[in-house]
């Protein structure tokens, strides 16, 4: 081979290692929360060739804490998505391939679409959105076809973009549409409403159908959250749990809250009425100071050998029904919060709720668990140990039954309120005993509530 032969090969291999190693970004799936490894692909923001900017969203993806929108830290044009909806994205894996190269300057094919959309002649109505080809399940799998900034457009105008008809390319959202919706909108015509791309076919009706003489089954498959609490349960149950309950009077609670929530009715009225959980999260928080060992988690040593991880902060997670599952997010650092510090953190996370939709924080690092039914019903339960904890108090409903006054002499029978409590625990690590003890000392608290002043710092 010659000499120049060779140059020209060198030239040409290391100009395509360049383009390659300097251009071509993997975006890589970040820890969204403690223990995550792996999180399913809800639906994608962005197709191959659809110019971003940093911070437009990519995609959405559900892991078993949380639902999580994702945003690009690149400007650039997609070259690859590396997942399809409804595949398991592996955390510190690629999720997309962004070309920087392309940042400035170049013209993406779906802007190309765009500009030839736009040089169209336009009709008096808009035409229906076209249904997405089936060969292209990344494409078909998002609601409608638009770049990021024509999505970003509709939301600054709180506009529904599933509603508006493309004028674009296989049916693609124009910024152009966005504007004629809202237009119409503010004028007070009724824009045509987007046809539904996946129709339910009568073989789908029939067989959610009552059969008029035989009977069936309709076989649905788990939603990405049912999916991550299955697998989270069934690590769950791997621990031998062990249950302990109890009764706790709350008359003493009830007259202290009720004197409480005169005094802030003035002093803190933005706060309103403070229920009952702030302060059985502030005597948990005050018993597990005595019992250390209810605040710790399993682990293991450099040797691999289990072991004991004790916290000396007391993360309380409070589970909650949400519009998309059950989430446990938890307040931090409840030793060092007073009673109205931690009734504002129960407000916000009863916010977020509405939702389903936590900050990341809010559902890492929890060291023991609080799960209340008393507003749904029921007494006792048994509630499941999170795996990264050994305990979990579970309240049922308050109600208000005959209890004698004393019961060293009793003679007489007063109506009460009492609730119940269960606790359960990993039986690997903690004895009967020491759980006893410590929901006893819970107890007491929450019937002496004067008691919580020994535990102010």
């Amino acid at each position: 081979m010659s000499q120049s032969r060779m140059v020209n090969l060198a030239s040409t291999r290391a100009f395509h290692l360049s383009r390659s190693s300097f251009f071509l970004k993997p975006f890589y799936l970040a820890d969204i929360g403690e223990g995550i490894k792996e999180c399913e692909v809800i639906q994608w923001f962005v197709e191959p060739g659809a110019r971003i900017e940093e911070f437009d969203p990519i995609c959405e993806v559900q892991s078993d804490k949380a639902s999580v929108e994702i945003t690009s830290r690149y400007n650039g044009v997609v070259k690859t998505l590396h997942y399809d909806v409804g595949q398991m994205a592996l955390v510190g894996k690629p999720l997309v391939d962004i070309d920087v190269a392309d940042a400035e300057g170049s013209e993406s094919p779906a802007e190309t679409a765009q500009e030839e959309a736009k040089s169209a002649p336009e009709t008096g109505a808009a035409a229906p959105v076209a249904t997405p080809s089936p060969e292209n399940p990344k494409i078909a799998a998002n609601k409608s076809l638009a770049t990021p900034s024509v999505r970003r457009v509709s939301r600054e105008l709180n506009v529904d973009i599933t509603q508006v008809n493309g004028t674009g390319k296989d049916g693609r959202v124009l910024k152009e549409d966005v504007l004629a919706y809202h237009r119409a909108l503010e004028s007070g015509a009724a824009p045509e409403p987007v046809e539904n791309a996946n129709p339910v076919s009568p073989a789908s009706a029939a067989a959610v159908a009552p059969a008029p003489v035989s009977q069936e089954e309709v076989l649905q498959p788990l939603t990405p959250l049912q999916s991550q609490m299955f697998k989270t349960m069934t690590n769950s149950l791997a621990i031998p749990h062990f249950l302990y309950t109890d009764e706790v009077q709350l008359d003493r609670l009830t007259a202290l809250r009720t004197r409480f929530n005169t005094l802030l009715a003035s002093s803190e009225p933005d706060l309103g009425k403070i229920s009952y959980m702030p302060f059985f999260i502030k005597a948990l928080s005050a018993a597990v100071a005595e019992y250390p060992i209810i605040n710790s988690r399993v682990t293991a040593d450099s040797t691999g050998k289990p072991a004991l991880a004790t916290r000396t902060f007391h993360n309380i997670g409070v589970a909650m029904a949400t519009p998309a599952g059950l989430f446990v997010p938890n307040i931090k650092n409840v030793d060092r919060l007073s009673i109205i510090e931690i009734a504002r953190e129960l407000a916000r996370l009863q916010v977020a709720a509405k939702t389903g939709r936590f900050a990341a924080a809010d559902l890492r690092g929890g060291t023991i668990s609080l799960s209340n039914i008393g507003n749904v019903g029921g007494t006792y339960l048994a509630p499941v140990v999170v795996d990264s904890e050994v305990a979990i108090l579970g309240l049922g409903q308050a109600r208000v039954l005959p209890r004698y006054r004393d019961t060293k002499n009793p003679t007489e029978i007063v109506p009460t309120q009492v609730v119940n409590t269960s606790w359960s625990g990993d039986h690997r690590v903690l004895d009967g005993v020491t759980m006893a003890r410590t929901a006893d000392r819970f107890k007491r608290i929450v019937e002496d509530p004067e008691l919580l002043l020994l535990s102010l710092k």
